[in-house]
């Protein structure tokens, strides 16, 4: 099974439901876990010291009234660690795992546990190990795995396990004093637990570790990769494990990694050091120092790492982008590619970069427009979504960047190959503006429609007629630039008279409030007009949610809820360090990067309660972060140059 579709469906019930009441005797069952049985004949050979499966909730063990114990025999010597599948409804207290030599006597206690819940992470479930250092047992003896938990909440803390009989398996305890008077025994129910568990019986990579229930706001938490695959690393999964640094091979809780094999589809777990997955480490170390990393100071620099690695990950061998990764995000958007593209200039990386742009080039339709977004091989967009116009803007202005960057040998021979794609764009981009100067209504990045032109169309177009302009006539195509010049005055023009009287709002009738995409209008993407300085600072007041990140826009047809987009918000970043705003920049992008998940990936969004949702990574924030950090150094992105005003007369 596809590491990225190992999904525990108790687990996600569970974690976001809270753990069932629990009656004395009478188990919760949670559906949809399989049962699979261990092989009774290999059950009998060796002593039980454990059973995985864990689809009800059978015993409540909150003290002082509860507590379960189940029998097992061991097979060696020594008992370094148990693991036991924990779903607790609480948030705070302990929990204590003890093994006995005698069920009901503290006292005969050979190893024992303590851990914290908010440690964990609060409220979840999932299998939690329990240290016992390096007791002493008696290989073939019977002894007493015992749990009971301690929390003020009145809410369940549950030990799991199954129903089923279990071949080999001992007698599992509940205690209830209000019910049994004590302890009361179990011929079918066992528990589900591990004694000294090695290998996949460690958490993290068959089955999940303990999992906080407030993780799974995000449907992905990471990435690994081989330059042709990527595998989705779920929220379940991420929990105690690392990056190897430099890479997106995955440290797991056990110490063992995880990656992504070459020439592989699913990833295998193998021992750390393996000499392929060091291999792969070596490789994307290598890609790094073949650029920069830009960045102050080292969060900065390891947010930026993450983020050129992921967007690696994120790209496919044909250019295609993929927006990030989990089923709804596995397209190619030309603007999330375009964002990538630049990214990828600037830091070094001109192969990435290149290999975008001509992706655009073999997607774009006859009349020089771009679908919404393809599918990742290329074949097309995977519905009837409507076109945006904004990829007219968005592509040649990826172009100018990348052309900007690139090495300045044969890079006038590569732009001519691109050269078709972008005046494609540029004339049906001038084509498209009406008599006011403006584009025609088009979805915008929130991929709505408007009943007007909007900001989110019309800055992005202003962008990619003046970089297509001076691309021209640096390839002395002088008619070209004259026309997409001419152009780019008429729609500078409809922007000043239309947009600018309204602070830059959503669209030119006013009917649609504040939009992020205000910070269009700003370097690296157009040089700031008068009065943008403003703009932006009323926008971005209008658009603050209390999580501290900002919303897309507040268009009173359209809610966007508690949840703050880190793409719009770091548009504000990119927008103030493009505009000397450097204490500005510097507040934003703090928030943005104090929100990377436990793998130090970048959400698309956060919920009201500050915590990372939908996807993670999402190549567009990461793209931003990234050309963030880089103008926050000193260097930032060259702006694509407005055209010097018409003669007189013309």
């Amino acid at each position: 099974m596809a590491f990225a579709r190992t999904v525990l469906p108790a687990l996600l019930s569970l974690a976001l439901t809270g753990v069932p009441a629990v009656l004395p005797g009478v188990p919760a069952v949670l559906p949809g876990v399989p049962a699979v049985l261990p092989d009774a004949a290999a059950a009998a050979a060796v002593p039980y010291d454990g059973q995985v499966r864990h689809e009800s909730a059978l015993f409540d063990v909150k003290a002082t009234g509860h507590a379960a114990a189940q029998e097992f025999t061991v097979d060696g010597a020594r008992l370094s660690r148990v693991s036991v599948w924990l779903g607790s409804g609480a948030a705070t207290g302990t929990v204590t795992a003890q093994v006995r030599r005698v069920r009901s006597d503290a006292g005969s206690a050979i190893a024992s546990a303590t851990l914290d819940l908010a440690a964990l992470g609060g409220a979840g479930a999932g299998w939690v190990e329990f240290p016992l250092g390096d007791a002493d047992v008696t290989a073939g003896g019977t002894y007493y795995l015992f749990v009971q938990a301690t929390t003020a909440e009145n809410k369940p803390v549950a030990w799991y396990g199954t129903q089923q009989d279990v071949p080999g398996s001992l007698t599992s305890w509940n205690y209830d004093r209000a019910y049994w008077g004590g302890w009361h025994a179990y011929d079918t129910g066992r528990l589900a637990f591990h004694v000294n568990p090695t290998g996949g019986e460690r958490c993290g990579e068959t089955e999940p570790c303990y999992v906080p229930a407030w993780a799974l706001a995000a449907r992905t938490a990471g990435l690994l990769s081989n330059a042709v695959a990527t595998e989705a690393v779920l929220p379940s999964f991420a929990v105690g494990a690392s990056y190897v640094d430099g890479s997106n091979v995955l440290r797991l809780p056990s110490g063992r990694w995880r990656y992504l094999p070459d020439g592989a589809a699913e990833s295998a777990v193998v021992e750390a050091d393996d000499p392929g997955a060091l291999a792969q480490i070596e490789e994307s170390r290598a890609w790094l120092a073949g650029g920069r990393v830009p960045g102050a100071g080292t969060e900065q620099r390891a947010a930026v790492e993450r983020s050129l690695l992921s967007m690696r990950a994120l790209l496919k061998p044909n250019g295609a982008f993929a927006a990030g990764w989990s089923p709804p995000w596995e397209y190619s958007w030309p603007r999330d590619g375009a964002f990538a593209a630049a990214a990828f200039a600037v830091t070094g990386h001109d192969e990435e970069a290149y290999r975008i742009l001509e992706y655009d080039a073999r997607t774009q339709r006859a009349d020089g427009t771009w679908e919404a977004r393809t599918t990742l091989d290329g074949s097309g967009p995977p519905d009837a979504r409507k076109w945006q116009l904004d990829g007219n803007g968005w592509v040649p202005w990826a172009t100018w960047q990348w052309y900007r960057a690139a090495p300045a040998a044969g890079r006038d021979e590569r732009l001519r190959e691109l050269y078709p794609m972008v005046r494609a764009a540029a004339d049906f981009a001038a084509r498209s503006l009406g008599p006011d100067g403006l584009p025609p209504a088009s979805p915008d990045y929130w991929e709505l429609d408007t009943a007007t032109a909007n900001i989110g169309t019309a800055a992005p177009l202003l962008a990619g007629l003046n970089a297509s302009a001076d691309l021209a006539a640096r390839l002395g195509s002088g008619g070209d630039a004259e026309r997409w010049a001419a152009a780019s005055r008429r729609l500078s023009a409809g922007i000043a008279a239309s947009f600018a009287p309204l602070g830059y709002q959503r669209t030119v009738d006013g009917k649609h409030g504040r939009d992020s995409a205000v910070a269009f209008m700003a370097p690296p993407f157009n040089t700031a007009p008068p009065g943008l300085g403003e703009a932006l600072d009323s926008t971005h007041r209008a658009l603050l949610l209390p999580n501290g990140g900002v919303s897309p826009g507040n268009d009173p047809d359209f809610s966007w809820g508690s949840y703050a987009w880190t793409a719009s918000t770091s548009f504000f970043a990119l927008a103030w360090a493009g505009t000397g705003e450097q204490a500005k920049a510097d507040r934003v992008l703090d928030w943005v990067l104090s929100k990377r998940n436990g793998l130090g990936e970048l959400p698309e969004t956060v919920n009201g309660a500050g915590l990372p949702s939908s996807v993670a990574p999402l190549g567009w924030t990461d793209a931003l972060v990234v050309l963030t950090a880089q103008a926050l150094q000193g260097s930032p992105q060259p702006t694509p140059p407005a055209p010097a005003p018409a003669p007189a007369g013309r």
